[in-house]
Parts: C-alpha cells; sequence; structure tokens
C-alpha cells in the first residue's frame, strides 16, 4: 500500500528522518562527552590535582608541590605532570607553531595509554640531565615522517632544543587528558628555589579501594607540612591540594547546554511524530471503505491490525535508515564546527548510538501506528460501505484526533522557539557589551622568538627592543606592542596580591585578577587609554623598583574615594619587594564578555619577559599584511614561526562561538518545529475541508457569504492552535529555567520574549489556516449538491 501512496510515503518518510536524524546526532554528542566513560582503564580512578583556596577558584601545581606530592602521597599508584603550550619547530621547510604537551616520565602509565609504535617514557627521563626524548601523535607522524617505524629515532627540533622519537600515539589519539597536542616531550623538572610559577597539570591514578575523599584528606596533610616551609614565596593561608575526578574536569559545565540540546531536537522528533501521525490518520480515513469491505469479507481484527502495524514499522524503518545518513551529516558538522567542546575527538556512531536509534525508530513507529489502528480497527461497516468510506462518525473522530495532534504540535513548538527566543537575545546582548577596546584594524598573532638564539629575560627584551619598532616603520602601522595575555577571555595568568595599607583580614582570601606583561606600546594597539600616572617606560629595569599600572575598576574596586597612584602591594604571595601603583588605564575586559570585570593590573615586559607573547598591530584599513610583520621578525629570529594569525573581531567572534552555537542548533530546531506544527495544521484544515465540502456547499448555497466561511474554518484552525499555544507557554515558563545558567542579561521567563514568540506563532497559525481556508470559500454549491 505504501508504493500505492508515494507521496505520502515520502512525505512521511522525510519527515520522520528529519526527526531521528536530528536526535541520533545529538545523542552522539552527548554519549561522547557526557555519558561515556573516559577511554582510559579503570576512568572512575583518575584524578586532577589542583591548588585551591576557594570552590571557585583552583590553580595547577608548582614545582614544589609536585616534588613534594611525588616524594609523600599514599593514595596514588601513579602520578604524571603536563605542561600544554606552544613551539616552533624547525629542521622543515619553514619554521612551524606547533601544540606540545611537556610530560614527566609517568604520563602514559598513569593514563593507561601506551605508544603503538616504539616506547613511552623510562623513569629518570624527567630528571635533569635526563635524555631529551618525545612521543608524537599519529597524525604528526603522516604528515612529517610517513610510517611509524620511520618517525622512531628521528630528530625534532623544538625551540631549538632537539628531542629524540622513541614512541608514536596510535591512530585516533588525538588528546589525553583533555589536552591536545602534537608531540609531547618529557618534561625535566629540577630542584625548586621557590614555590612558583604555578603551570604543572597534576593527574593522578587512585590506588585501589581509596576515594577521593580520601586523597583529598592525604593531600590536606602534605598542604599542611609544605606550604609553610615556602611561605616566603608563596603565601595563602586557605589554599589545599585538591583532587577532582578527571572527568569532571574534563566535561566542566557543558552538560547542561548538551541536556537542552537532547531536549530541544526531542521536542522535534514529537512534532514529527505528531504530523506523521497525522497523515496515517488522513489515510486511514479513506481506507475506510476498504477496511470495511475486508472486515465484511471475513478479515479478523488481528490480521488488519497486523498489517497497519506492518505498514507503520516498514514507513519508520525507511525513515529511520534516511535518519541514519542524515545523522552522520549532521554529526560531521557538529563536530567540525563544535567550538572546543571537550572529548569531541571521542564522539562517534557506535553501537550505544545505533541502538539508541533503533529504539527511537521503533518507539516512532508505535506511536504514529497506534491512533489509526485504534481507528481502524472500529469501523462502521454499513455506513461505510454506503457512503464510500466517509463516515459521520468516523469522520468527527478523526477530526478530534487529528485536532489534538494539531494542538500538541503547537504546545511543543513553543517552547522550542521560546527557548532559541532567549538564546539569540542572549547572545545579541552578549555582542553588544562594551569591551573596553577598539577591535577595528587590529591585527593578532602569537610569537615565540627561539629558545636558542634568545636563552633569558634579557635577550628576550632585546629582541623586542630591535623587533618592536622596526614594525611600527611599516607603512600604515598606528601602534605596536605585546602581552603576555589578550582580551576578551585570555589573560594567561592571574595573581593574587595583599595591599599594604588594607591587608586581608585572617581567614579571608586574598584578591585575584588577571595580570599581564606588556611593552608601552599594548595600550596604543589596543586602543586603552591612559587616564592618570604613566605607563611603562625604558627606566622600568629589572633592578628598579617593581610598578604596576592597574585599570580604573581596579582603582575603584580598592579605593574607590581615595587616590590609588603610589599604593603598593605584596604579589603572588610573596612578602617582600611591594609592587608601586604608578599608572590608571581604562577597563578591559578578560574573563570573557559576559564575565565579572574585577579590575587587572599591568606590570612591564621589561621586569617580567614571557617567551611566547601576543603581538598586537594596529594598522589604518587593510594596507598592512601579516606577511610584512613576519619579514621583520624573521630579519631578526630566522627560526621564528608566527601561530593564532587573527583579527581582533575574529578573537571577539570567537569569544562568543559556544552561545552562539547553542543559539544556532536550538534555532534550528525550533524552525523545523515550527514549519512541521504549520505543515500540521494546513493539513488538518485541508483535510477538513475535504471532508466537509457537502456542509459548505450547503451554507453558500442557503446565502452564506465567502467571509463566513472562510471565519469558519480559520477559526477552528486557531482554537487548536490556541490551546496548544496555552499549554505550550505554562510548559515553557517551567522548561526555560533550565537556561538560566546559558543566558546573559536575559530573564529565562521574559515576558516580551514569550509574548513575541507567542503572537508568532499566532500569525504562523493564521498564515498556515488562510489557504485552506480560502479553498473553503472557493467550492461551488451547484456541483457538491449534484453530486450528493
Amino acid at each position: 500500500m505504501l508504493r500505492k501512496n508515494p507521496g505520502f510515503t515520502t512525505v512521511a518518510m522525510l519527515t520522520l528522518a528529519l526527526g531521528i536524524g536530528a536526535t541520533t546526532a545529538i545523542f552522539s554528542v552527548v554519549d561522547g562527552v557526557l555519558l561515556k566513560p573516559l577511554p582510559y582503564p579503570e576512568p572512575e580512578r583518575l584524578v586532577r590535582v589542583f591548588e585551591q583556596s576557594s570552590p571557585s577558584y583552583r590553580w595547577p601545581l608548582s614545582v614544589v608541590d609536585y616534588q613534594a606530592i611525588e616524594e609523600q602521597q599514599v593514595a596514588f599508584d601513579a602520578l604524571a605532570g603536563l605542561y600544554v603550550s606552544e613551539a616552533t619547530l624547525t629542521g622543515t621547510d619553514q619554521p612551524q607553531r606547533v601544540r606540545v604537551g611537556y610530560v614527566t616520565a609517568d604520563w602514559f602509565n598513569t593514563l593507561g595509554v601506551q605508544p603503538a609504535e616504539g616506547r613511552g617514557f623510562r623513569s629518570g627521563e624527567d630528571r635533569p640531565g635526563g635524555e631529551r626524548v618525545a612521543v608524537v601523535a599519529h597524525a604528526f607522524r603522516e604528515r612529517h615522517f610517513g610510517s611509524a617505524a620511520a618517525a622512531v629515532g628521528q630528530a625534532v627540533v623544538l625551540n631549538g632544543e632537539t628531542y629524540t622519537v622513541v614512541g608514536v600515539l596510535p591512530r585516533g589519539v588525538e588528546s589525553l587528558a583533555g589536552s591536545r597536542a602534537d608531540i609531547w616531550p618529557v618534561l625535566q623538572l629540577g630542584p625548586p628555589t621557590r614555590r612558583g610559577p604555578f603551570f604543572i597539570q597534576a593527574v593522578a591514578r587512585l590506588s585501589g579501594g581509596v576515594s577521593v575523599d580520601e586523597a583529598a584528606l592525604d593531600l590536606a596533610q602534605i598542604s599542611d607540612r609544605i606550604f609553610p616551609v615556602w611561605a616566603e614565596s608563596f603565601q595563602d593561608e586557605d589554599a589545599r591540594l585538591t583532587p577532582v575526578p578527571l572527568r569532571d574536569v574534563m566535561v566542566g559545565d557543558i552538560g547542561r547546554a548538551l541536556v537542552l540540546l537532547l531536549g530541544a531536537v526531542g521536542f522535534v522528533l514529537l512534532i514529527a511524530v505528531a504530523n506523521v501521525a497525522n497523515l496515517q490518520l488522513a489515510r486511514a480515513s479513506t481506507r475506510e471503505r476498504e477496511v470495511a469491505l475486508r472486515t465484511s469479507l471475513g478479515a479478523t481484527g488481528g490480521r488488519l491490525a497486523r498489517q497497519l502495524l506492518v505498514e507503520s514499522s516498514t514507513l519508520a524503518i525507511l525513515g529511520g535508515l534516511l535518519g541514519l545518513v542524515l545523522a552522520v551529516v549532521a554529526l560531521d558538522a557538529l563536530v567540525s564546527l563544535g567550538p572546543q567542546l571537550p572529548r569531541l575527538d571521542e564522539v562517534r556512531l557506535d553501537g550505544r548510538v545505533l541502538s539508541l536509534a533503533a529504539l527511537v525508530t521503533i518507539a516512532s513507529g508505535l506511536l504514529f501506528g497506534l491512533v489509526p489502528l485504534i481507528q481502524g480497527l472500529s469501523p462502521d461497516l454499513s455506513a461505510a460501505m454506503r457512503s464510500g468510506g466517509r463516515t459521520e462518525s468516523a469522520g468527527k473522530r478523526s477530526g478530534t484526533l487529528r485536532g489534538a495532534l494539531v494542538t500538541a504540535e503547537f504546545a511543543l513548538a513553543l517552547p522550542l522557539l521560546a527557548g532559541a527566543a532567549l538564546l539569540f537575545g542572549s547572545l545579541g546582548r552578549l555582542q553588544q557589551v562594551d569591551a573596553g577596546f577598539d577591535p577595528d584594524n587590529l591585527m593578532l598573532a602569537g610569537v615565540t622568538p627561539s629558545a636558542s638564539a634568545f636563552r633569558d629575560g634579557e635577550s628576550l627584551t632585546r629582541f623586542w627592543d630591535l623587533a618592536l619598532p622596526s614594525i611600527g616603520e611599516i607603512p600604515g602601522v598606528e601602534a605596536v606592542g605585546i602581552s603576555s595575555g589578550l582580551p576578551p577571555d585570555d589573560p594567561r595568568m592571574t595573581n593574587n596580591f595583599d595591599l599594604l595599607d588594607k591587608p586581608v583580614p585572617a581567614g579571608r582570601h586574598q584578591p585575584v585578577v588577571p595580570w599581564l606583561s606588556v611593552t608601552p606600546g599594548f595600550f596604543a594597539a589596543l586602543g586603552v587609554p591612559l587616564l592618570r600616572g604613566r605607563l611603562p617606560d625604558a627606566t622600568d629595569t629589572p633592578d628598579g623598583p617593581p610598578i604596576a599600572i592597574v585599570s580604573a575598576r581596579w582603582a575603584a574596586r580598592f579605593y574607590p574615594d581615595e587616590e590609588v597612584l603610589g599604593r603598593q602591594m605584596y604579589t603572588g604571595g610573596g612578602l617582600t619587594n611591594p609592587t608601586t601603583v604608578v599608572g590608571v588605564v581604562g577597563d578591559v575586559k578578560y574573563d570573557g564578555l559576559a564575565g565579572p570585570d574585577d579590575g587587572a593590573v599591568y606590570v612591564p615586559f621589561r621586569r617580567n619577559p614571557w617567551r611566547t607573547v601576543n603581538l598586537l598591530v594596529r594598522t589604518r584599513g587593510a594596507s598592512v599584511s601579516m606577511a610584512q610583520v613576519r619579514s621583520r621578525l624573521q630579519a631578526l629570529d630566522p627560526d621564528l614561526a608566527l601561530a593564532n594569525i587573527q583579527t581582533m573581531r575574529d578573537k571577539l567572534s570567537t569569544s562568543v562561538a559556544r552561545p552562539r552555537y547553542w543559539a544556532t542548533l536550538v534555532g534550528v530546531f525550533a524552525a523545523v518545529g515550527v514549519v512541521l506544527a504549520a505543515v500540521g495544521i494546513y493539513g488538518v484544515l485541508s483535510y477538513f475541508v475535504s471532508r466537509q465540502q457537502r456542509d459548505i456547499g450547503i451554507r453558500m448555497a442557503m446565502g452564506a457569504e465567502p467571509s463566513s466561511v472562510r471565519r469558519m474554518v480559520i477559526g477552528r484552525g486557531m482554537v487548536q492552535a490556541a490551546l496548544g499555544l496555552a499549554a505550550g507557554l505554562a510548559g515553557a515558563l517551567l522548561l526555560t529555567r533550565w537556561l538560566e545558567g546559558l543566558l546573559f542579561e536575559v530573564s529565562p521567563t521574559d515576558p516580551l520574549t514569550f509574548a513575541s514568540v507567542s503572537m508568532l506563532l499566532l500569525a504562523v497559525a493564521l498564515a498556515a489556516c488562510y489557504w485552506p481556508a480560502r479553498r473553503a470559500t472557493k467550492v461551488d454549491p451547484v456541483r457538491v449538491l449534484t453530486e450528493e
């Protein structure tokens, strides 16, 4: 029978495929990111170890912390450290920037991942004087060495240091413990001289039978032993070494958004099923005479039920198979466009996802097949045979069911549309936030002078003393500077401090703010004004007194009614050599556009040199290219490579990539839901008009105006839509509260949004009702009555 109705079969199959495909693709992401265990042996035993002073503030370990845990802990079977950075790879046709994960010797053993070719690291290779060795990713091996066997034993030169490749990771292992790298060199840690800097991401494997709470107690005891010993270089009375399950660290707060997407696509699936059920009801109504005839000839209810179920199941299977094809395409887009979502390399259509797809397909077939099945098994035989399949009672039952399904479709569409509108409203507010600088005509690049030529802070300072004026001489360049971090969401470093004249009371946390090392030209390049005082200059040498420039928000926060210039603070937990505030500049966002602005501190690059920095070049129009900048830099350092070349406009766009991703996906689902709901009400009214042509003809023969007929049809549809909107509004007011953590300056129950989407859906319903109503006014009373 499906072959005899190709139009019905095609529309129903495509509708189902859309719902099943979207559901399968989104579930694949949810399963890969949230539900699957981490791809390591006994992943529940893996933890990250942080230093933490409050539930909302934690940071990596120093060498002191890491080595103390290594020597004193009794809770772990294994411990390893990681430092992720970028390095310049030389020895190739052109210097390249590569992602590098420096790791201690037990890194691969701790995670339970071993190279597919060669070996991992040996004990002692992470100590000073050990052999410089590295393990490379499979993709890097393919690009640079060809076969895995050819890679082992080869040399790679990173920042001027030569490492011997001893292993190649398995294909598909693109990241480890949430960090992605092309090369994994050994991290050699020498004896520390002070407690800081804090850069080691520590991963540990709990001993058998040891819980996270027991490990926390062990680490707290280590904290009590070592922190007082190193208090002169870093002091925070509330800080403790703390274990956190690795999965929780990797997934972070992404769960709420993914569950939201799964709920949204579930609504789309239900709307699609309701639509197909409506199509089935219309088709069942036209087959009433056929069913009555089969019944009169002796067909049992069971036999008729089997036929209807086979047809529904076949339709569901066809829709499911096409849905899988759509899911493959959609999943590829979701992964490729996903804005740095965790564990995306683990997302795939595997057995778990295919099982879910099969379950959804079966459930969909049962749902949309159930209603016409019930109707089809109770025909009025004599009436159906006399009327050619158009019985009054069956028509009323069918109309009621179809109207109820349309009401359900609009009830489901409204929360979808409200959620999308709230997310887009939030995105709009986010994009209007003043980040504190001028993003136009501003080029950015990451730069790392080679370690072989520029080994210390003094040589790095000399390099930039030559490089920045050279870049500034390029025609069209207005200002140029460098910084350790970048707005609006990448300060690279935060620091705690204690004001000399306003010390933090005992038991309170020291304030922590973004802390950037900059050259004087940074502020002009970024477009940030000096409000009072001065900027860093050539007198701010390593031998001189420490100075800092603070933002206006920092000044207002700590000295709201006092002069801030000349104030002093101890930084980084230290208790000697205080830093003096010498200038105040405009506010800049560093904690994301939606994050709080707690102020920022800038220190001179000459006193605080960084090897990897951000280069900012402000230009007049588009007359300057980064190729010109690169040539000036490579004239001073031929092995230098640029990374992350982009405009500040691009960086601002990237900073809101996740909110845009969520809003776009929910918006697409909402659009599909609204279209399906509109198609549903259009189909119901078209069916109503075709079944009621006799009544409409009589009305018009008795003098009814076309406008009254039009109102009758539109009113019938609008009542169904309005009932759905009322139910959907109540549901949306409850469901959109789930969005609260994803919204910026928008209430999840914003009345204007709910009024707007309700009016939009009413307008859509009105437009969908108009065409069947218009067709009703074209009924020819004479022809209809003659046929009767």
